[in-house]
Protein backbone atom coordinates (compact mmCIF):
# COMPACT_ATOMS: atom_id res chain seq x y z
CA UNK A 1 0.00 0.00 0.00
CA UNK A 2 1.44 3.71 -0.55
CA UNK A 3 1.21 6.20 1.54
CA UNK A 4 2.09 8.78 -0.75
CA UNK A 5 -0.30 10.82 -3.20
CA UNK A 6 1.03 13.23 -6.49
CA UNK A 7 -0.11 16.61 -6.91
CA UNK A 8 -2.12 15.87 -9.63
CA UNK A 9 -3.43 12.50 -7.84
CA UNK A 10 -4.88 14.88 -5.51
CA UNK A 11 -6.09 17.62 -8.11
CA UNK A 12 -8.44 14.76 -9.12
CA UNK A 13 -9.91 13.89 -6.27
CA UNK A 14 -10.36 17.10 -4.83
CA UNK A 15 -12.03 17.63 -8.21
CA UNK A 16 -14.03 14.59 -7.97
CA UNK A 17 -15.12 15.49 -4.63
CA UNK A 18 -13.90 13.04 -2.22
CA UNK A 19 -13.79 13.34 0.90
CA UNK A 20 -10.23 14.35 2.17
CA UNK A 21 -8.85 16.19 4.96
CA UNK A 22 -6.17 18.10 4.19
CA UNK A 23 -3.71 18.41 6.60
CA UNK A 24 -0.54 21.18 6.91
CA UNK A 25 2.07 20.39 9.01
CA UNK A 26 3.96 23.61 8.39
CA UNK A 27 4.77 26.32 10.60
CA UNK A 28 1.56 29.32 11.09
CA UNK A 29 3.70 31.93 9.27
CA UNK A 30 4.16 29.76 6.08
CA UNK A 31 0.56 28.94 6.25
CA UNK A 32 -0.08 32.22 6.04
CA UNK A 33 2.48 32.62 2.54
CA UNK A 34 0.67 29.78 0.65
CA UNK A 35 -1.91 27.07 1.21
CA UNK A 36 -4.32 24.53 0.01
CA UNK A 37 -8.11 26.17 0.29
CA UNK A 38 -10.00 24.00 3.13
CA UNK A 39 -6.89 23.06 5.00
CA UNK A 40 -6.01 22.41 8.74
CA UNK A 41 -2.97 23.94 10.01
CA UNK A 42 -1.63 21.57 12.79
CA UNK A 43 2.27 22.31 12.62
CA UNK A 44 4.72 19.19 13.06
CA UNK A 45 5.87 19.77 16.29
CA UNK A 46 2.37 19.86 18.06
CA UNK A 47 0.75 17.23 16.16
CA UNK A 48 1.43 14.33 19.06
CA UNK A 49 -1.22 16.90 21.55
CA UNK A 50 -3.77 17.75 18.42
CA UNK A 51 -4.49 14.02 17.39
CA UNK A 52 -7.87 14.69 18.84
CA UNK A 53 -9.05 17.05 15.90
CA UNK A 54 -8.38 14.29 13.61
CA UNK A 55 -10.80 12.02 12.59
CA UNK A 56 -9.47 8.38 12.32
CA UNK A 57 -11.91 7.18 9.71
CA UNK A 58 -11.04 10.28 7.76
CA UNK A 59 -8.52 9.84 4.43
CA UNK A 60 -5.88 12.78 5.45
CA UNK A 61 -3.83 14.08 3.56
CA UNK A 62 -0.67 15.58 4.94
CA UNK A 63 1.95 18.20 3.33
CA UNK A 64 4.10 20.59 4.48
CA UNK A 65 6.91 22.47 2.27
CA UNK A 66 8.27 19.95 0.00
CA UNK A 67 7.08 16.70 1.74
CA UNK A 68 9.98 15.82 4.10
CA UNK A 69 8.13 17.02 7.58
CA UNK A 70 4.60 15.32 6.08
CA UNK A 71 6.47 12.18 5.47
CA UNK A 72 7.28 11.96 9.39
CA UNK A 73 3.77 13.59 10.13
CA UNK A 74 2.34 10.58 7.77
CA UNK A 75 4.29 8.11 10.21
CA UNK A 76 3.66 9.04 13.39
CA UNK A 77 -0.11 9.29 12.40
CA UNK A 78 0.19 5.26 11.28
CA UNK A 79 2.45 4.56 14.06
CA UNK A 80 -0.67 6.05 16.05
CA UNK A 81 -3.21 3.70 14.86
CA UNK A 82 -4.34 6.18 11.78
CA UNK A 83 -5.36 3.97 8.94
CA UNK A 84 -5.49 5.71 6.38
CA UNK A 85 -3.04 8.87 6.11
CA UNK A 86 -0.61 9.82 2.66
CA UNK A 87 2.09 12.87 2.09
CA UNK A 88 1.56 14.78 -0.71
CA UNK A 89 4.75 13.86 -2.86
CA UNK A 90 7.02 17.32 -3.00
CA UNK A 91 4.40 19.70 -0.84
CA UNK A 92 2.72 22.67 -1.40
CA UNK A 93 5.79 23.44 -3.80
CA UNK A 94 5.51 20.48 -6.34
CA UNK A 95 1.10 21.58 -5.69
CA UNK A 96 2.03 25.43 -7.27
CA UNK A 97 4.30 23.87 -9.87
CA UNK A 98 2.39 21.24 -11.28
CA UNK A 99 -1.36 22.01 -10.34
CA UNK A 100 -2.49 25.58 -9.36
CA UNK A 101 0.01 28.65 -9.89
CA UNK A 102 -1.92 30.89 -8.57
CA UNK A 103 -0.40 29.39 -5.14
CA UNK A 104 2.73 31.40 -4.24
CA UNK A 105 6.11 29.70 -3.78
CA UNK A 106 8.76 30.39 -1.09
CA UNK A 107 12.42 29.48 -0.22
Amino acid sequence: MSFTITPRDLKARLDKGDKLVLLDVREPWEHSLAKIEGSILIPLGTLPHALDRLDRQAEIIAYCHHGMRSADATSFLLQQGFTNVKNLVGGIDAWSVQVDPSVPRYR
